[in-house]
């Protein structure tokens, strides 16, 4: 076992190298066994297999607790097998006893980061640096590397989006699967490309105050208001607009002012405070 790149054979005087610098970079996965433990000598090959399958995305160290037991008296080992995962210094999880396999795969990957993830790391760092080209650059190596990645596809979406290529950002959306497409990132993205495109064909806010001021439930004028004042960020003020437009006539365009509110809550998000207060003004007007 020790041969292998990816598992090493550690005691007190190399944890230090072995285990928490190298967790700086990278998941260690600390297994404290015995040759008497019988789940021991179970998990150790299923254990060597991940090493390996995993290529160094994790290194795995071997603690034999009663020739080390010291290092096992230190971390507090009271049963084997034991393994403890370190990450960036630190020990991030464990699991005890002969664990299956998934389980061991599933406590992984929560802390591996994928290639993909350094690229995106990397190209949002460019980003806000001002270098769109190189961010969109990196981030399109990575899908092409990784290209079923729907949080790559959204955040591509939203800087070509940002960039003005807006047919580009729809493209990218539709290619979501199902469960990409619920990403809260993706329903945003798109309900800020509808408002964008409602928002081009609407008439001047001036026009619309006029209709209003002859007649305040002119319903397609508060409509249009709410487009306006969501643009400029008056999101309460475009609230009321549309909970008028519910409570006045819950036919008028197919519902569209209780469509419209849901979409404008999915563009702030759950925990905005005002999608609070008017979930439960819609919700009472409702019921």
């Amino acid at each position: 076992m020790s041969e292998s790149p990816y598992i090493h054979n550690v005691g007190m005087q190399n944890f230090q190298n072995l285990v928490l610098e190298k967790s700086i970079n990278k998941p260690v996965l600390v297994d404290f066994w015995a040759d008497w433990c019988q789940p021991c000598q179970t998990i150790m090959p299923m254990l060597a297999k991940l090493a390996e399958e995993y290529a160094g995305k994790f290194e795995l160290a071997k603690v034999n607790a009663d020739q080390e037991q010291e290092l096992a008296a230190h971390f507090g080992i009271k049963s084997l097998p034991t393994m403890k995962l370190f990450y960036q210094g630190q020990i991030v999880d464990e699991r005890l006893g002969a664990v299956p396999e998934s389980d061991i795969r599933a406590m992984l990957d929560k802390h591996i980061v994928s290639e993909s993830d350094q690229f995106m790391e990397a190209a949002m760092m460019a980003y806000e640096q001002g270098q769109a080209e190189q961010a969109l650059e990196m981030l399109n190596q990575a899908l092409a590397k990784d290209p079923e990645n729907a949080d790559l596809k959204v955040t591509i979406a939203q800087m070509v989006h940002a960039g003005g290529d807006t047919l580009s950002a729809t493209a990218l959306l539709d290619s979501l699967d199902s469960e990409g497409s619920k990403l809260d990132a993706a329903i945003k993205l798109r309900t800020e490309i509808k408002l964008a495109e409602q928002l081009a064909d609407l008439p001047d806010i001036e026009d619309i105050d006029k209709r209003l001021a002859q007649n305040p439930l002119d319903l397609e004028a508060l409509l249009y208001k709410s487009r306006h004042l969501t643009a400029q960020g008056e999101y309460d003020d475009a609230m009321t607009c549309l909970l008028t437009i519910v409570r006045t006539d819950r036919g008028f365009e197919e519902d569209i002012g209780r469509v419209s509110l849901l979409e404008l809550f999915d563009l702030l998000g759950g925990e905005h405070p005002s999608v609070q207060t008017y979930r439960r003004k819609l919700f009472t007007l409702l019921h």
